[in-house]
């Protein structure tokens, strides 16, 4: 039998898909030449025999699977994905600590003991505690894990906040909107989506609220279902703020709070919210913690013996 069947390229940014100048859907027409497939915006419209338009749908998915998790697609990534026994290949790339492929395929692997415990411990809880000095791939690692989650449709959206507190400094008055005055606070959440979602598709998601990125202060009186949420920074929330925030959970959602005990910016009377909950919560079995060190930094060599330095002076100082 004969019939139209529409297919939608969809979250996938067309372009993406059918390839400048639609190099890649030429292409991909070349293999199917008994059917007849046209496009109009992200829709493609197929018409031929049933079983062959079944075998091109089929087809179609795999290369967009591929499309999603490397964030490209060639005319080559065609002929090998039709070609041969796609659905294999593609699996066969998946390596055990590659988290997800950020932009032009790029691998986001947890490459270190303790980033593959944070790994492992979000598959476990559903909300976790990752703790440690700076350099150690804490944001890092958990926005790349709201991505995958995203991407794997796990979740419907993803919600990153954070304290709005000064490190030490005096910013004064900020120019701009109310967005351009909490951006600067917000940036390492910036740097790493920006590294895993091709431009476009990473300010259409932030438009349209796919992606959250707020300060904490916007989190009270919510309910956040259905989504991977990260509070970063989070020794520098108050022990009244995190314990907000955590009661913020939905029924099917994910949390990951991070922070580094050794750069509070708090007011040296206040006690970090972080400390109180780690203290507070260590009873709770369903709550992971997770613990990285100097052994975890993946930023230049000097920043690991910078740490050292700094804890072996504020234990002599202690003492």
């Amino acid at each position: 039998m004969k019939g139209v069947r529409k297919i939608l390229i969809n979250p996938t940014n067309p372009v993406d898909f059918f390839g400048v100048n639609n190099s890649n859907l030429k292409h991909l027409r070349t293999f199917f030449p008994k059917l007849k497939i046209t496009s109009r915006g992200n829709t493609l419209s197929i018409s031929g025999d049933d079983e062959v338009v079944d075998v091109f749908e089929q087809k179609v998915n795999l290369l967009l699977k591929h499309l999603n998790r490397y964030n490209s697609l060639s005319e080559n990534n065609i002929d090998n994905l039709l070609l041969e026994d796609g659905e294999s290949l593609l699996n066969s790339t998946k390596s055990s600590d590659v988290i997800l492929f950020g932009n032009g395929g790029t691998k986001i692997r947890a490459r270190t003991v303790n980033q593959k415990k944070l790994v492992k411990a979000i598959s476990t809880y559903d909300m976790v505690f990752a703790v440690g000095p700076a350099g150690t791939g804490k944001t890092y690692t958990a926005v790349a894990l709201a991505v995958k989650a995203l991407k794997e449709k796990q979740v419907k959206r993803i919600v990153l906040t954070r304290p709005a507190v000064e490190a030490g400094e005096n910013l004064g008055f900020l120019p701009g909107d109310f967005k351009e005055k909490l951006d600067p606070y917000l940036m390492p959440l910036y740097d790493a989506l920006r590294e895993m979602i091709p431009a476009e598709k990473l300010a259409e998601m932030l438009e349209y609220g796919v992606i959250e990125i707020a300060p904490l202060a916007f989190m009270r009186g919510r309910t956040l279902d259905k989504a991977f949420v990260i509070l970063d920074e989070g020794q520098n929330s108050t022990a009244m703020q995190m314990k907000m925030f955590l009661t913020r959970m939905g029924t099917t959602a994910k949390f990951i709070i991070t922070g580094d005990m050794s750069q509070i910016d708090l007011p040296s009377r206040q006690k970090s919210g972080l400390a109180y909950a780690l203290d507070t919560l260590k009873a709770v079995k369903e709550i992971g913690v997770v613990r990285l060190g100097q052994s975890d930094v993946v930023r230049n060599k000097l920043v690991t013996k910078i740490i050292e330095a700094y804890d072996k002076y504020d234990s002599k100082n202690k003492k």
